[in-house]
């Protein structure tokens, strides 16, 4: 019995079979390194994150401006973070993908450490940007080597589970780099992490080894077309990923999704310190747990129940991120509203939940529309989508946006630049809908001919 499946625009056209490569459940050495692999992504959104976390401490010692925040923790990051993410997708597709990622973790560290010795904004300017050249070779070398490590059917519950590093991230910086910042000072949190991402860079080589290029994909292709196994070229992966309204739709949809969770999450902690009352040792508790529990919970709840539907509904990679996000909107516009901070965080636990159902579905299915070949580059191009509108253009947008209003609202800037951030709910919506009717219109995994039900 075979299931044939098609794939236009680059992927391999492929027969699938039941095979004990492919059907077996992972080994010991699998999750060891998912743990490892989520453990280097924890690292990489805290150090990320941390600015947003300390950005009143930053701005009360520095001077600078709302919109100096959003640059900095924005475009000025992502521009870097986006781009520099190619070549090293590329290089990682070559070589090995373990010790690319060890040298980003070194390097992004490093630079998160001199965050915290700048004495103005340029040098703080300078240093961010070098953490997002390094942590541009984070992520899409992990998507690859989860999915050599996990097969078909095993692998949006492992991506989902590595995707709980932003959450987990997050909370821990919040908790830690808040705690750190009040008892200390907020460069000695950036000291700290630093010295720490070092550290397990050097422990990422001694305990991951790098698996086999496709090799859980090989035991189901009978008879690929194509140049599978050949070297990677950039071009040809490039004119793939564009050329097919599948994966662009789901970096689009994604990106939009993250204007709204980059342009909040990165001035979150400010709102609710300038705006709502909070200190630094409320936020440290209150709103550490709401973001590592609620985050936590729906990216994995998500990634469970891709894993549950996609197998007979193609279409619930974009079905499950929409409705996630129209059930996000009123807790959103609520906790925005909110007149006082316990409120607030109360009603942020909704769309903390909801708003990540997108993170695990594009992810998965960019990894599983591509040739094993192209998977680190193709997240790349995913990430590079997706971060330049959401990372790179929703903080610069919020930040400018208070500045903005400081005229009109001077004591609510930041409530009236959130509420701003509504409609881009609207706009990854309707992308997921319409990601929704090219995966419904596409070619329909069949058994022994006949349609999976």
């Amino acid at each position: 019995m075979g299931v044939a499946e098609a794939s236009p625009g680059g992927s391999i056209p492929q027969t699938a079979y039941p095979s004990p490569a492919a059907s077996k459940a992972p080994g010991a050495r699998a999750w060891v390194a998912l743990g490892m692999l989520c453990f280097i992504y924890v690292l990489n959104f805290l150090d990320r994150q941390l600015l947003a976390i300390l950005a009143k401490p930053i701005q009360d010692t520095l001077h600078v401006s709302d919109s100096q925040l959003g640059l900095i923790g924005g475009l000025y990051f992502a521009l870097f973070y986006c781009f520099i993410s190619i070549p090293v997708a590329w290089l990682a597709d070559r070589s090995n993908r373990v010790k690319v990622l060890s040298l980003a973790c070194a390097l992004w560290s490093a630079a998160t450490l001199a965050c915290g010795m700048a004495n103005t904004y340029p040098q703080l300017v300078v240093a961010r940007m070098a953490v997002g050249v390094g942590e541009a070779g984070g992520v899409p070398p992990s998507y690859a080597i989860i999915s050599d490590y996990f097969p078909r059917g095993r692998r949006g519950t492992a991506l989902g589970i590595f995707n709980l590093g932003p959450p987990i991230g997050a909370a821990l910086g919040i908790a830690f780099g808040a705690s750190i910042a009040a008892a200390f000072s907020w460069r000695h949190a950036f000291i700290v992490l630093g010295a720490i991402g070092i550290a397990a860079a050097i422990a990422l080589l001694l305990i991951v080894r790098e698996p086999r290029r496709g090799g859980l994909d090989e035991a189901v292709v009978a008879a690929p077309i194509g140049p599978a196994n050949k070297t990677p070229q950039f071009l040809p992966t490039l004119r793939m990923f564009f050329t097919r309204p599948e994966l662009l739709l789901a970096a689009l949809g994604s990106g939009a999704t993250q204007f709204v969770t980059y342009g909040m999450g990165n001035f979150t902690t400010l709102f609710l310190m300038r705006e709502k009352g909070m200190t630094l040792n409320e936020v440290a508790v209150y709103y550490a747990l709401v973001v590592g529990i609620g985050m936590s919970a729906g990216i994995f709840v998500s990634g469970r129940l891709l894993d549950r539907y996609t197998r007979r509904y193609r279409q619930a990679y974009a079905l499950l991120p929409a409705a996630s996000l129209v059930l996000a909107i009123p807790f959103y516009i609520g906790f925005v509203w909110a007149p006082s901070w316990p409120l607030a965080i109360a009603l942020l636990i909704g769309p903390t939940f909801l708003n990540y159902f997108y993170l695990s579905a594009s992810v998965t299915l960019v990894q599983e529309e591509v040739r094993p070949d192209q998977r680190v580059m193709s997240g790349a191009l995913l990430l590079l989508i997706m971060n330049l509108i959401g990372l790179g253009l929703g903080p610069t947008y919020v930040g400018a946006a208070s500045d903005y209003f400081r005229a009109s609202h001077p004591d609510n800037s930041l409530q009236m630049a959130l509420y701003t951030l509504v409609p881009a709910y609207f706009v990854a919506i309707a992308l997921f809908l319409w990601l929704a009717r090219v995966l419904r219109r596409g070619k329909q995994p069949t058994l022994n001919g006949e349609p999976v039900q």
